[in-house]
């Protein structure tokens, strides 16, 4: 007899929908897994015995083959514990095989038959959904997957809940989604003294979601200001928090099954490797970029990263996706983030003060900021030198706006761009927007055009540079809620692009 009981491999957030099927035929006994399973899964035959074993169930002195299909599919992960031993206990009439067949199902066996949580829960449960499945899961990953409201979510807490549920000795209870996790407390712009110029960099990249570079000396306030991005952002829709959490899902960061409407704050060290910034290792998995889907990036010390790691971000960048190439398989993932990136004028970081620059000056800070490459700099829309902040001021009551007061009119901004690219499902806000619907919303006026116009030609702007000056003037207009960019938006737009040491356009 054939059983078959379905389950779920990853291919980057997509879980594609895989069959175990077991079979029992005559000859020496023996347990086999086949279907390209990788260590994890062909240890599940051990883990499987000792849980039924627990369980008292004794395997039969047969031959025991269950075949993972499609068998050209890389299966991954202990999650595929949960589906052979169902599979399993089908073929020996433990339970009914026609229960099976409605239902997805992953988890990891204990030895005891206790269901060990999994990473990957919300991305199987969307693929139950879709193919109008139930979800089968460990109890501590049924909040995480029960986000998935058209989905049934049945959470057992052990192997035997399981087997129960099946036979219809104790049916378990649907799951119920876990709680909205709130932000305990996003860090104030208010507490930032001075820097007038750099937060309103940061308010214009808040509302267009525009990359923004700070060049200053140490001290400056360059992280405290990232720090408090999050806190000007709008709060993730229904939508972008369930594609959110499905990454963080798959890297195991869904703490105690609940979702974030907050967007994600990520600030890898300069040491990441490429794998971790943009994805990749065992089982291909998300990087640092996809992490910050629909939130921020933030690379403090920019310039010590290594050449790959940046490069490898100018891609990811434009397309706000990253692939990950392996010889078998191609992993997509999205990426669409919004990057800060901070670094010190030179090596020494003194390169603007004559008292405390090195010897090397001015050449130290060529040298320093040409690691980064000019296509890599041509993609930051907004430069800013963030100069330091005097001792007095420091000793000034703080009398800047609140964060607050900006993601006010950082949301209503956002309302504007909402309204405007309805009928574009694949544009969310301006930095999305490219060619003739880019030409259409940000169009300047005839002093604005003419602006731009002696800009490109005095600076060389490249054709993506002038993009994404008219990109940002739109964005500055739309937060002064203008529907035309007009010359001062135009002119805005431009300082912000040439402030910095520009190396690239």
């Amino acid at each position: 007899m054939l059983a078959r009981a379905r389950t779920v491999a990853f291919d980057g957030i997509e879980a594609r929908l895989v069959e175990a099927q077991c079979v029992l035929t005559p000859g020496l006994p023996a347990f086999h897994v086949v279907g390209l399973p990788d260590k994890a899964v062909s240890e599940a035959r051990e883990r499987v015995r000792a849980a039924l074993s627990s369980l008292s169930i004794a395997l039969p002195p047969r031959r025991i083959t269950v075949n993972l299909s499609p068998a050209d599919l890389p299966k991954e992960g202990s999650h595929f514990d949960l589906p052979i031993a169902l599979a399993l206990l089908a073929a020996l009439d433990v339970i009914p095989a026609d229960e099976l067949a409605g239902s997805v199902s992953l988890g990891e066996l204990a030895l005891d038959g206790a269901l060990v949580p999994v990473v990957g829960a919300l991305p199987a449960a969307m693929a139950a959904a879709s193919a109008g499945h139930t979800l089968i899961c460990p109890r501590a990953c049924g909040a995480e997957a029960a986000w998935v409201g058209a989905a049934q979510v049945f959470a057992p807490a052990t192997l035997q809940d399981a087997i129960h549920h099946f036979t219809g000795q104790t049916p378990l209870p649907r799951a119920q989604p876990g709680e909205v996790v709130t932000d305990p407390g996003a860090r104030d712009m208010h507490d930032v003294k001075g820097q007038e110029r750099a937060k309103r960099a940061l308010e214009i990249a808040a509302a267009g979601r525009h990359h923004v570079i700070m060049v200053g000396a140490p001290g400056s306030g360059k992280s405290m200001l990232a720090a408090r991005m999050p806190g000007l952002l709008p709060p993730l829709s229904p939508m972008e928090a369930l594609e959110t959490s499905m990454i963080h899902s798959l890297a195991g960061l869904l703490d105690e099954g609940g979702i974030s409407r907050s967007r994600p704050f990520r600030e890898p060290h300069h040491t990441a490797s490429v794998a971790a910034i943009v994805g990749g290792g065992k089982g291909a998995k998300p990087g640092e970029i996809s992490l910050a889907h629909n939130g921020v990036l933030f690379l403090d010390e920019f310039p010590e990263f290594p050449r790959t790691v940046l490069e490898t971000l100018r891609q990811p960048i434009e397309t706000g996706e990253v692939v990950v190439a392996r010889a078998n398989a191609h992993t997509r993932y999205p990426c669409r983030f919004l990057l800060i990136a901070a670094a010190n004028p030179c090596r020494c970081g003194y390169l603007g003060d004559a008292s405390r620059a090195c010897a090397r000056a001015p050449g130290c800070g060529e040298d320093y900021l040409g690691r980064i490459s000019g296509p890599l700099m041509d993609r930051f829309d907004l430069r800013i030198e963030v100069p330091p902040v005097g001792w007095s001021d420091l000793d000034l009551p703080a009398t800047g706006e609140t964060s607050a007061q900006i993601a006010a009119r950082v949301a209503r901004a956002r309302n504007l761009q909402d309204a405007r690219f309805t009928e574009h499902p694949n544009v969310h806000v301006n930095a999305d927007a490219e060619g003739a619907l880019l030409d259409e919303i940000a169009a300047p006026d005839a002093d604005g055009r003419a602006l731009l116009a002696r800009v490109a030609d005095r600076f060389g702007l490249t054709a993506r540079g002038y993009h994404r000056v008219m990109r940002v003037a739109r964005t500055i207009a739309d937060l002064d809620a203008s529907a035309t960019v007009r010359l001062p938006h135009v002119a805005e737009a431009v300082s912000f692009r040439l402030s910095a040491a520009d190396t690239g356009g």
